[in-house]
């Protein structure tokens, strides 16, 4: 399992610390490396995913939904604020797991050498 670069919690995460913020400069790699998880994270999108695998021979990927793109349970505790606790009762869980479902913070990979 990797992180997942195009992701509902980086979308969240960009809003927060990007646009409502005011520093357009700052990139999803810099918001992840600062505010997903810990410091350094790192995120890959699925073509470098499947850069990194390149020498197996069968590769399959699948993005699954987390709690935190759900915003279910005690996710985001790092970045609470009115606006988080707000988000969580009005969060559209049904149109994500129906419009975004390859948008999910885990990227499952599985490959045979």
């Amino acid at each position: 399992m990797i992180y997942q670069k195009y992701l509902i919690v980086g979308y969240m995460l960009w809003a927060r610390y990007v646009l409502l913020a005011g520093h357009l400069e700052r990139s999803l790699t810099d918001i992840y490396a600062k505010h997903l998880e810990s410091p350094g994270t790192q995120a890959f999108s699925r073509r470098e995913a499947m850069a990194m695998c390149s020498d197996f021979r069968l590769v399959r990927m699948q993005s699954r939904l987390s709690f935190g793109d759900l915003l279910q349970g005690a996710v985001g505790q790092r970045h609470r604020s009115r606006l988080l606790t707000a988000a969580k009762h009005l969060w559209p869980r049904w149109l994500i797991r129906r419009a975004l479902p390859t948008h999910g913070l885990m990227l499952l990979i599985d490959a045979v050498k």
